[in-house]
């Protein structure tokens, strides 16, 4: 099963340096029975893009409540056995909760398929998203058009070979 694990850019250097995703359970998105209903989709490529934009989300608020993390989404797709991701059936059907995945972790970095990250010229709506989280999940619809804003932004993609750059330690 792929999941995609939201991060911040310290996180992701943090995973490097261990060698590990998480330590012991942790969240990550997937595309589970909800996010199929909610997306009306049979097509497994849209239904993955789905769930990695409820990373990116996540990722966007793990960006918000650490005031030292760069401002860029940070998201990195990994492989687990079926039995390793789960979803809770109680919060299947929040719409906060979709694609939501509990993984038995951790997971090894080294089974990571790629790794997606904002380009540096996504910063500026990055940081203006994180500042108006708080006010978009109080159903202020100007906040909430900042927050698509950073949503407007694609995902670049990375091989794992390219961590080291994007965290900073080199080439």
């Amino acid at each position: 099963m792929r999941v995609y694990v939201p991060l911040t850019l310290s996180g992701l250097a943090e995973a490097y340096k261990t060698g590990e995703l998480g330590a012991g359970r942790f969240v990550a998105y997937a595309v589970t029975p909800a996010l199929r209903e909610w997306y009306l989709s049979d097509d497994i490529e849209e239904l993955e893009y789905a769930a990695l934009n409820r990373a990116a989300l996540a990722s966007l608020r793990l960006v918000a409540v650490d005031p030292g993390a760069a401002r860029r989404r940070v998201v990195v797709a990994v492989d687990v056995a079926d039995g390793a991701a789960s979803a809770d059936p109680d919060r299947g059907l929040d719409p906060g909760a979709l694609g939501e995945v509990r993984v038995t972790g951790p997971v090894p970095l080294a089974k990571a398929a790629a790794v997606h990250a904002d380009a540096d010229d996504a910063e500026a709506d990055v940081t203006a998203a994180a500042e108006a989280l708080g006010g978009a999940d109080l159903g202020d619809d100007d906040a909430q058009f900042v927050v698509d804003g950073a949503e407007d932004h694609e995902l670049l993609w990375f091989a794992t070979q390219e961590i080291p750059g994007l965290v900073g330690l080199g080439d």
